[in-house]
C-alpha cells in the first residue's frame, strides 16, 4: 500500500486507573509542531485503550488532541501486553496513521515493539527529539553507543512511522478546558490473555520526592570518590530543600537505587535548579536533564561536555567546595 494512504499523527494516550501520563500531553504539543511542518494536513489524534475511557476525551482535547479514539473492552481494564497489542494493531490497520508516538515508559517500551512487529513497520526507541527535515521526512533523534553519539533515524518505506519518546523533552500546551474535538469510540473484540491474571496494582512508594517531581536536585557522578562524599551531597540537597540524584555509574556501583538515576536509561528531570557534581556530561545524561531551568556544575575538568549546557559552574575540586557551601548555608540559616 502506498504511503500516501497513511495520514495523521497519533499519540498513544497511556493511562492507568484513569490517570493519563504527563508525557502524553508533551507528545500532543509536539505533534502540532510536526503537523505545521508537514503542511497542516495531518490530524493530531490521541488513542486511548481501556474500559470506560471515553471520559478522558475532554482532558485530551484540552491538551491539543483534535480527535480521540477511545478503544474499549472489559479485557483492556488492566494493561496486558497481548490484548493491548491486538487491539491497537486492529485500530492501526483500520485508520492507517502515518506517525505514531508512544511515551518511552515501561508500558510504552513493552507495547510499541509488539505493535511494530504486527504491522511490519519500523520503530525508533527512546527518542529525545522529533523533527521534519527540509525534504518533509520525519526524523527521530536518539543517543546511541552509551550516549556517545546522536543518531538521526527515519523510516522511509513503512507506515506507520513509530517511535517511543523520552519524557520531559517537550513542553505541553497550557490546557484549554473548553476545547472540543471529534470523539470516536471503538468497541473492539479482544480476548483476555489466559497466561496470567492481573490481581491488582499499587503505586510504588519512593523515598522522599521522586526526582522527576523535584524542583531542586543535587546530582553526583563518576567523579564522586566515596559514599561519604555522596552523603555530603545528600546533606546539601536537604539544605536546599531538594533531592539527591546521580548519573548511571553511582547506580551501577550500588550507591543509589535506580529511581535516583538521571539519563536516558533512568529518569528525565526538568527542575528549576540542578547542581551537577563530578559529572562530565555524556549525551545520555544530558538528555535527561538539559531542560532544567538553571544548571550549575562543579567539575575539575575544564573541557567536560557538561559546560556546554551549564548556566553557572566552578572548575574546582568538589571535595573542598561542597563542604564550604554547606558551611555557608548553615551559617546563613543559623544552623
Amino acid at each position: 500500500m502506498s504511503n500516501e494512504n497513511y495520514t495523521g499523527i497519533w499519540v498513544y494516550a497511556e493511562q492507568e486507573d484513569g490517570n493519563l501520563s504527563e508525557t502524553v500531553f508533551e507528545l500532543l504539543a509536539k505533534s502540532h509542531d510536526l503537523k505545521a511542518k508537514l503542511g497542516g494536513r495531518d490530524d493530531v489524534t490521541a488513542v486511548v485503550l481501556g474500559d470506560d475511557v471515553e471520559r478522558l476525551a475532554d482532558t485530551l482535547f484540552a491538551y491539543g488532541a483534535e480527535k480521540v479514539i477511545a478503544v474499549e473492552n472489559d479485557n483492556l481494564k488492566f494493561y496486558s501486553a497481548r490484548p493491548y497489542a491486538r487491539a491497537l494493531t486492529d485500530i492501526c490497520n483500520k485508520y492507517r496513521p502515518s506517525i505514531f508516538l508512544f511515551p518511552a515508559s515501561p508500558l510504552g517500551r513493552d507495547l510499541a515493539p509488539r505493535v511494530m512487529c504486527e504491522l511490519l513497520t519500523g520503530l525508533t526507541a527512546d527518542a529525545i527529539d522529533l523533527d521534519i527535515d527540509e525534504d518533509g521526512v520525519f526524523v527521530q533523534t536518539t543517543p546511541n553507543f552509551g550516549g556517545n553519539i546522536l543518531s538521526h533515524i527515519c523510516i522511509r518505506e513503512k507506515r506507520p512511522q513509530m517511535v517511543t519518546v523520552h519524557p520531559k523533552v517537550f513542553e505541553p500546551f497550557k490546557p484549554d478546558m473548553g476545547a472540543k474535538g471529534v470523539l470516536i469510540t471503538e468497541k473492539v473484540d479482544v480476548e483476555a490473555d489466559d497466561c496470567y491474571t492481573v490481581i491488582g496494582s499499587e503505586k510504588r512508594v519512593f523515598e522522599g520526592c521522586p526526582i522527576a517531581e523535584s524542583s531542586v536536585i543535587v546530582a553526583g557522578g563518576r567523579g564522586i570518590k566515596s559514599k561519604d562524599d555522596l552523603e555530603q551531597l545528600r546533606e546539601l540537597a536537604n539544605l536546599l530543600g531538594g533531592e539527591l540524584a546521580s548519573s548511571r555509574p553511582l547506580v551501577d556501583n550500588g550507591w543509589l537505587p535506580h529511581e535516583k538515576q538521571i539519563g536516558q536509561s533512568g529518569t528525565t528531570v526538568k527542575p528549576d535548579f540542578i547542581l551537577n557534581v563530578g559529572i562530565s556530561g555524556s549525551v545520555q545524561y544530558l538528555a535527561g536533564m538539559q531542560k532544567a531551568k538553571c544548571i550549575m556544575s562543579i567539575n575539575n575538568f575544564a573541557e567536560a561536555p557538561i559546560w556546554d549546557v551549564s548556566n553557572y559552574g566552578a572548575v574546582a575540586d568538589y571535595s573542598k567546595l561542597i563542604p564550604a557551601i554547606i558551611a555557608e548555608i548553615k551559617a546563613r540559616k543559623g544552623l
